[in-house]
């Protein structure tokens, strides 16, 4: 009965001996596998049947899954006629009279969800790669539009500045996946404002990885430091600025402190934006903003209760 109730199963499940080789495959997990004979790999080291690239898994789960512990992995291998497939697979072992009696194994078949994965990673590759062009169209289209006019130059090159910064974030997170780590991130945003005049430092900063719309909101944000530092701060005089962070496991913070050979004359001005833009960039990913002003700099410190 038991073993007809595991031919029930539209998942491949194995049962190996104490050795890792195989004593049993459910029917559905024969066809799964596209094996024609059971008998044809029965006995056979279950790693075996396995690409090489990949037979470390399961050697090493079959070590985990020994001292008691339930492995998990993802991993493709091909059915026994060649055909190529993903799979879900849990692990574990089981005792008989107090001893290693062997090993269960069930593989869920997740071909279809893979592929729709890289499809739509192919999709986002394709469209992040068009927003990257249009930041830069844009930045060309208000050039030659401002040629001519001091105060439209002026305009334009700060709004450049502001689209390269997303354009950077954009890029890095296309390089690494699904999300962006931060240490790479915040150097990537802020480094290609860096002066001679200027130093520029990273202090300490946690080694996290955030989703695109935490990376998207670092990089408006930080964009917006940089430019108002060059025109105002230690980025357009003699200075420094040091760039860290600290993640208590619920709430990221990243803090900018600025000191240069300038004065502060005002910590607003008539019609500003730049401060409102960083307060609802932040505010729309669950994060807030700071500034505390000095004599001659600012510290900022911005703070994210969701960052994956």
């Amino acid at each position: 009965m038991l073993l007809a109730i595991l031919d029930q199963s539209p998942d491949c499940i194995k049962i190996l001996g104490a050795d890792g080789c195989l004593t049993y495959m459910n029917r559905n997990g024969q066809c799964a596998m596209e094996i024609d004979d059971f008998c044809a790999i029965l006995g056979q080291e279950w790693a075996r049947l396995w690409p090489e690239e990949s037979r470390h898994l399961i050697t090493s789960g079959l070590a985990d899954a020994k001292s008691g512990a339930t492995v998990r992995f993802q991993a493709p291998c091909p059915t026994a006629k060649g055909t190529i497939k993903w799979w879900d697979v849990t692990l574990r072992s089981f005792d008989t009279g107090g001893e290693l009696g062997g090993f269960i194994s069930i593989s869920r078949d997740i071909t279809e969800l893979m592929l729709a994965r890289e499809a739509a990673d192919a999709v986002a590759a394709e469209m992040s790669h068009r927003l990257r062009n249009a930041y830069s169209m844009a930045g060309i289209l208000m050039s030659a539009f401002a040629k001519g006019d001091p105060e439209k130059e002026r305009f334009t090159s700060e709004m450049r500045t502001r689209l390269g910064s997303l354009a950077a974030a954009q890029t890095l997170q296309q390089n690494g996946g699904a999300h962006s780590r931060l240490p790479e991130l915040l150097k990537a945003i802020v480094s290609p404002y860096a002066t001679p005049t200027c130093t520029l430092r990273f202090g300490a900063i946690p080694d996290i990885e955030l989703e695109q719309a935490a990376v998207d909101a670092l990089a408006m944000v930080l964009g917006e430091l940089c430019v108002n530092s060059a025109k105002h701060g230690a980025l357009g005089a003699n200075g420094e600025i040091v760039v860290s962070g600290e993640h208590d496991g619920a709430v990221l913070r990243i803090t900018w402190s600025e000191q240069s050979d300038r004065t502060v004359q005002a910590i607003s001005r008539e019609n500003g934006q730049g401060m409102q833009l960083m307060r609802r960039v932040l505010a729309a990913r669950q994060g807030e903003f700071e500034i505390d002003w000095q004599e001659k700099g600012l510290t900022a410190e911005l703070r994210f209760a969701r960052i994956g």
